[in-house]
């Protein structure tokens, strides 16, 4: 057991933004006398990226103020301060660590190339002080899956097959409260919309995805849609759905910053299981989270040829970048209608159904031929649900670059005869009105 007489612990947050099941702050206050936590808007979140998209938009950005509010609420509780700054990390941690006689950073392990950057630079400004990170944002945790991650395999099925023989998923932590001493008399103030380079705004009353961000939220969404209202035993046959707040889980915009975890949302899908019975619709859940999984550990296995425009397969195709046909596409003024409706339904909510994603990628691919990492661009800065391996890796795969073997193309016509035949979801997004 560490002593822990006279230390203090520092919690960097970053895409693990809960109080549940967190294995970097149980680390640091079962570790730690004192433990303060702080989290970074670093303003290249906020700036403008290689293809001119803002790499957050506004949608996401409030999504995170909504997040970090809470998570400093719920700290509270647990007597830590959580401060917060509109600055790089690097600028400010050896300060942090120098002003609270800091000991050990605790923070979530990350390995893709921006953030990679900043660890460089955090690491480079602070001395004699332990850098403890934890893979905290898996269903399967690395260390129970491989060793050596070049030897995940490149077709999905073979993944998901082995770990779920062979892979138990881990329990979630339980995190203690310290002394109210341990709260500071002066602490940050969080910033604005304003201040983040943002107008507020009122989202539209047709989103499908209406909630705030956070950890209650969160759970409050995951309590409904298992326990209160059942419908997790209807998934798989809901899941394809593109109108209404309830066809989907709905839990990837809470699971991306970390409001969640996704072994809790496991647990608490066997609960339910136990509780309730086991059904296929219960099952694509936990599938959806392998699904999830697979494309970090891909992103591991790969490091930054997920960004690269031949993906990981080193395909030399031809790809296009006409300024007008990507406008036109963001638009939603395309030749296709089923394209166009979800493309307008991402640019006033910042949600897409998945169902919408797979085609409107497909359709700017294979379609347009248009280069696939600008499409996954724009997706980053527009989406709630925003990951970097998910993103990636559903672009690779789509544009046939990536995971699938088969390289399709979808008909977007015959998915929109499909999946809305009666035209309730483009008459929703491409009703003219007059006001």
């Amino acid at each position: 057991m560490q002593q822990k007489q006279n230390k203090c612990g520092l919690v960097w947050f970053r895409n693990n933004l809960r109080t549940q099941d967190n294995v970097s702050l149980k680390k640091a206050v079962s570790q730690n006398e004192r433990v303060i936590a702080v989290y970074f808007f670093d303003p290249t979140y906020f700036s403008v990226d290689e293809f001119e998209f803002k790499k957050t938009a506004k949608f996401r950005a409030k999504f995170l103020l909504e997040t970090i509010t809470e998570l400093k609420q719920n700290l509270a509780k647990l007597n830590i301060s959580l401060l917060t700054y509109f600055d790089a990390p690097e600028n400010k941690i050896h300060g942090l660590c120098k002003d609270f006689s800091v000991d050990s950073i605790y923070t979530q392990k990350e390995w893709t190339k921006e953030e990679i950057v900043t660890n460089i630079a955090v690491k480079t400004s602070i001395s004699n002080i332990d850098f403890i990170e934890d893979y905290d944002q898996f269903l399967y945790h690395p260390d129970t899956v491989s060793k050596n991650f070049t030897n995940i395999p490149d077709v999905f099925t073979a993944f998901r097959k082995k770990l779920e023989k062979y892979v138990d998923i881990l329990q979630e932590v339980q995190i203690s409260k310290l002394s109210k001493e341990n709260l500071l008399e002066h602490t940050t103030v969080i910033p604005t919309m304003k201040e983040l380079g943002f107008d507020d705004f009122t989202v539209s009353h047709k989103t499908a995805f209406p909630f705030k961000g956070g950890e209650t939220e969160a759970l409050n969404r995951l309590n409904y849609y298992l326990f209160e209202s059942k419908k997790v035993s209807f998934y798989k046959q809901t899941r394809n759905g593109l109108v209404g707040i309830d066809y989907s889980t709905k839990f990837s915009p809470w699971l991306a910053n970390g409001s969640v975890s996704a072994r809790t949302i496991y647990h608490h899908v066997k609960k339910y299981e136990a509780e309730f019975g086991k059904n296929q619709s219960t099952y694509w859940v936990i599938f959806e989270l392998i699904w999830r999984d697979y494309f970090k550990y891909i992103s591991l296995k790969y490091d930054d040829k997920i960004f690269k425009i031949g993906g990981i397969l080193d395909r030399n195709y031809h790809w296009n970048a006409n300024n007008d046909v990507i406008q036109n596409w963001i638009n939603g003024k395309t030749k296709d209608d089923f394209v166009n409706a979800n493309m307008i339904e991402l640019k006033e909510t910042g949600w897409m159904s998945n169902r919408g994603r797979q085609n409107v990628a497909s359709y700017f691919a294979k379609e347009l031929l248009q280069d696939w990492r600008i499409g996954a661009a724009y997706f980053e800065s527009l989406l709630l649900d925003y990951d970097v391996h998910s993103n990636y890796g559903n672009w690779m795969y789509v544009a046939g670059v990536g995971n699938d073997p088969r390289d399709r193309k979808f008909n977007t016509q015959l998915q929109a005869e499909r999946y809305d035949s009666n035209h309730k979801f483009r008459n929703l997004w491409l009703a003219k009105t007059l006001f």
